[in-house]
C-alpha cells in the first residue's frame, strides 16, 4: 500500500484540483506514511481475493477502496489525537500530526484525509459497475459516520465523563456497543467491501459482515489487554490511558483472563465462519489469529 499512496499523496495537484498546499501534504503523509498494520486494507484486498478478484483487476483496481478505507482510519486517528479528543503526543512511534505540525494543519490534514476517501472511492478506476461503487461509498460513510465510528468516538467521550459530571458505569451491552461503532465499524466494511467487489452471493456476503464483526470486536479487545499490560515503548503510543480515565472495557468489566477466553473463542467463530471457502480463506484465518494475539 505505501508505493500506491506516494502518488495519492503528491505535493502536484490533480485533475480538478487548483493547488495542494505543501504543508497540508506534508502533514497528510505524516499521518498515513508513518507506519501501522494496514489491515483495513489488507482486509479489503485479501477479500475480494476470494472470489478471485486481484490487485489491477479489469473491473477495477481493489487498492482504491483498500487506500479510501486507510484514508479514514488515519484521519480519525489525526482528529482523535488532538488536545480536544485524547490529546496524544505519540503515535506509531513518532510525533502525532498536531505535535508535528500544529493543532489547526492536524484538523485540516484529517478533513482532506475523509474527503479525499470518498474521492478515491467513487472513481471508476476504483470499480467499473456503479451500482457496486455507489454500495461502497454509501457503505463507509455509514461505517465511518454518525452511526458508526464518529458515533461511537462521542459515546466513549461521554462515557470518560466528558458532558456529565456524575459518571455512569457502563454494563456490557454498552461497552459492547461502544466498540462496535468506533473500532468495529471500519474493520466490518473492510470485509464487507472486499467481498463486495469479489461479487459474494448474499449467503457469503452474510458469513463474511460476521467475521468482519468477530474480527472488529477481537481487535478492541486485544487492544484493550494491550493498553493493560504493555508500555508506551513496546506499543508506540502512549498506553495505561483506558484505567487512567476511568473507561469501561471488557477487561475492565470481567478481567484479563476471561478477556483472553474471550479472544480464543472469537478466534474460533471467525474461523468457522470461514471453512466453506476452503483453504482460499487460510489468509483471512490467519489474520483473525493475529488481531486476537498480536502483542502490540
Amino acid at each position: 500500500m505505501e508505493t500506491f499512496f506516494v502518488p495519492l499523496l503528491a505535493d502536484a495537484p490533480g485533475e480538478g484540483e487548483m493547488a495542494r498546499p505543501a504543508r497540508l501534504m506534508a502533514a497528510m503523509r505524516h499521518a498515513v506514511l508513518g507506519g501501522g498494520k494496514r489491515l483495513r486494507p489488507f482486509l479489503v484486498v485479501e477479500t475480494a481475493r476470494l472470489f478471485g478478484r486481484e490487485i489491477g483487476d479489469k473491473s477495477g483496481d481493489v487498492r482504491f477502496a483498500a487506500a479510501a478505507l486507510e484514508c479514514v482510519h488515519c484521519y480519525s486517528l489525526v482528529h482523535d489525537d488532538l488536545p480536544a479528543m485524547d490529546n496524544d503526543a505519540l503515535r506509531r512511534g513518532q510525533p502525532t500530526v498536531h505535535v508535528a505540525f500544529d493543532e489547526a494543519t492536524a484538523i485540516l490534514a484529517g478533513d482532506a484525509l475523509l474527503t479525499l476517501a470518498f474521492d478515491l472511492l467513487s472513481r471508476p478506476e476504483a470499480e467499473a459497475e456503479p451500482a457496486v461503487r455507489l454500495a461502497l461509498v454509501s457503505g463507509l460513510a455509514r461505517a465511518a459516520g454518525l452511526g458508526g465510528m464518529v458515533g461511537g468516538q462521542m459515546l466513549d467521550l461521554a462515557a470518560e465523563g466528558r458532558f456529565d459530571p456524575v459518571r455512569r458505569a457502563l454494563g456490557e451491552d454498552e461497552i459492547r456497543r461502544l466498540q462496535a461503532m468506533k473500532t468495529g465499524a471500519l474493520l466490518r466494511y473492510a470485509v464487507e467491501a472486499g467481498a463486495r467487489l469479489g461479487r459474494a452471493e448474499d449467503a457469503e456476503l452474510a458469513a463474511l459482515i460476521r467475521f468482519g464483526e468477530i474480527t472488529g470486536l477481537a481487535f478492541q479487545l486485544a487492544d484493550d489487554l494491550l493498553d493493560e499490560t504493555q508500555d508506551a515503548s513496546v506499543m508506540g503510543k502512549a498506553t495505561a490511558k483506558d484505567a487512567g480515565k476511568g473507561k469501561g472495557t471488557l477487561v475492565s468489566l470481567h478481567g484479563i483472563e476471561m478477556a483472553r477466553q474471550t479472544l480464543g473463542d472469537l478466534v474460533a467463530e471467525a474461523e468457522a465462519l470461514l471453512e466453506p471457502f476452503g483453504a482460499h480463506a487460510d489468509v483471512l484465518k490467519a489474520a483473525a489469529r493475529f488481531v486476537a494475539l498480536r502483542d502490540r
